[in-house]
């Protein structure tokens, strides 16, 4: 059994915070987006997209022609630093989960029969590199109830989105992060 947080105080926006955590298909639309911008903008994007599109239907949006899409993506303002490319991942993304799960978005945790059958589902969307795995992994573990068997032996070492229950966490969380790119950065340089 999985209970869904009533939201996720990832955004400021207390209406984006409860989509994101209680529509399955806006949170991994998020996690597509969560990417060279910041979380705040990334999961800000699906409600904004909803209010667009007037729905968050993964085979409709699947099936929508691609130039109103990055349209759509492109209106000021823009829901991506790089609306072009991201209109063509969440569509790619849509059309996983209208294939594969119906889009039911949930039916990639509700049906996983193990912590690794999770992270290889999670894997195998569009969009999603192993960060994004592990942290949507920690996400669905914490703060979703989502305890498939082994589901311990699959968790990361490493802090990660997905534990961040509140405003203040979210800045702790981002600012560590943004140490770890300057530090990587700098020891690129040396």
């Amino acid at each position: 059994m999985t209970t869904a947080p009533e939201l996720l105080p990832w955004t400021g926006s207390e209406e984006a915070d409860r989509l994101i955590a209680q529509d399955p298909v806006a949170l991994l639309i998020g996690f597509v987006l969560d990417q060279q911008v910041t979380v705040q903008k990334a999961f800000s994007g699906p409600l904004e997209l909803q209010r667009r599109l007037g729905h968050l239907d993964p085979a409709r949006i699947a099936a929508e022609d691609p130039a109103r899409l990055d349209e759509l993506f492109r209106e000021r303002p823009a829901l991506h630093r790089f609306p072009g490319s991201m209109a063509q991942r969440v569509q790619a993304l849509c059309a996983f989960l209208a294939e594969r799960y119906d889009g039911d978005a949930a039916r990639i945790w509700t049906e996983a029969e193990s912590g690794a059958d999770l992270r290889k589902r999670l894997g195998e969307l569009p969009g999603f590199g192993d960060l994004k795995v592990r942290s949507v992994y920690v996400l669905l573990t914490q703060q979703y109830g989502v305890r498939p068997p082994g589901w311990e032996a699959e968790l990361p070492g490493h802090p990660t989105l997905g534990e961040v229950t509140t405003a203040q966490e979210l800045a702790a969380y981002q600012a560590a992060k943004r140490a770890h790119k300057a530090a990587l950065r700098a020891a690129k340089g040396a």
